[in-house]
């Protein structure tokens, strides 16, 4: 990448998330730099400038007045977004937020309000669309060799994040979708989580949940575990279903207008490998001789989370400097609505069936 490195400040704690962006700048220092964090408590703030040689600032003021970000990163519980988003609104700073961009209903209706219509500039980083697969995945549907999408079951992260997935792979906006639930119970080992691998072997109670979203024309059904992100016994899965074929995981099938069946694997090309010298990092991905993905932040040792959110970053700079929304206000926020939704139609057993949102008019 030429020119100066994208500038971005962090309103967090240097928690969980936070230091995403830290590991991201640190891995990549010619295309990105932190530019300050703001961290309330000093102890802590002192902790994070000795761990990531940042500055830390108390307050938003202080770090304004000395720093010059291209935009700010919020990462900050849901309860407490809607202030900080206010005041970087009314200083003309963009925002890119963490998901989700407010707890409930109410909140992301108080944010079109208040930020959407008076023209905020706003994007949240839901990341699991740029992840590596999911970008190849995209790439062969564009392509139109799986015919029109009607199908798609997500069985990857939890609730809006998974909705992020179906309404980006079945191509839908802001229609209305009724939806059934069910949830199942079962013993499964207790495996890692945020704190790391498990420490001893012990059975825990494990919730299946799963619900069936039905826009009318297409479907998507959402299968989650709660830690099946993290498990080693659970797999993550994702199956794309069109008029001529489909994607199941890493394996494409299509029947062709003539007939012919073919079938192609999305394969993983990564460097340093056996006698490759080249360093260890994702080059891409391939469906036969095509490439279908190329990592746009290699040689960089980065897995693939961290790619997808240093997408978000890049995507933000282009936005803050007048390009295109990647994924604002109204649509993750209509991704978490229907997030609720499907908790409360599988809690309920009930079918549930959305209504038509204010932030959906600005699509209209």
């Amino acid at each position: 990448m030429l020119g100066k490195p994208i500038t971005f400040s962090i309103i967090g704690g240097g928690g969980f998330r936070a230091q995403y962006y830290l590991r991201i700048a640190q891995a990549l220092p010619e295309q990105f730099r932190v530019s300050g964090m703001v961290v309330r408590d000093e102890t802590k703030g002192r902790s994070m400038e000795a761990l990531w040689q940042v500055a830390t600032y108390r307050t938003l003021e202080q770090l304004l007045d000395k720093e010059q970000p291209d935009f700010v990163v919020l990462s900050i519980n849901p309860s407490s977004a809607m202030d900080e988003m206010l005041e970087l609104a009314e200083r003309g700073v963009p925002v890119l937020a963490e998901t989700p961009p407010a707890p409930h209903l109410d909140g992301l209706l108080g944010l079109h309000d208040r930020l959407t219509l008076q023209g905020a500039r706003i994007q949240i980083a839901e990341q699991y669309q740029f992840h590596p697969v999911q970008e190849a995945r995209q790439a062969i549907i564009k392509s139109g060799r799986l015919g029109s999408v009607n199908q798609v079951t997500v069985s990857i992260s939890h609730l809006y994040h998974a909705v992020s997935l179906i309404r980006k792979m079945l191509g839908v906006q802001f229609e209305n979708v009724s939806i059934r639930g069910m949830k199942f119970e079962s013993d499964w080992v207790a495996g890692p989580n945020r704190s790391g691998p498990p420490t001893e072997d012990r059975l825990i109670k494990s919730e299946r949940a799963l619900a069936w979203l039905d826009f009318g024309d297409k479907l998507g059904i959402y299968d989650f575990t709660k830690d099946q992100h993290r498990s080693w016994t659970r797999s993550n899965h994702l199956c794309i279903r069109g008029e001529r074929g489909e994607i199941f995981d890493n394996r494409i099938s299509i029947q062709d207008p003539s007939c012919t069946q073919i079938q192609l694997e999305l394969k993983r090309i990564n460097k340093g490998e056996y006698e490759n010298a080249e360093g260890y990092f994702l080059k891409g991905i391939m469906a036969g001789e095509r490439w279908v993905y190329e990592n746009p932040f290699m040689p960089a040792r980065l897995y693939d989370d961290e790619i997808a959110i240093a997408a978000c970053l890049q995507k933000m700079a282009v936005y803050a400097a007048g390009g295109p929304e990647f994924y604002g206000l109204p649509d993750a926020s209509q991704d978490h609505y229907i997030g609720m939704l499907m908790e409360q139609a599988i809690r309920t057993g009930e079918t549930v069936v959305s209504a038509r949102q204010p932030w959906a008019e600005m699509r209209a």
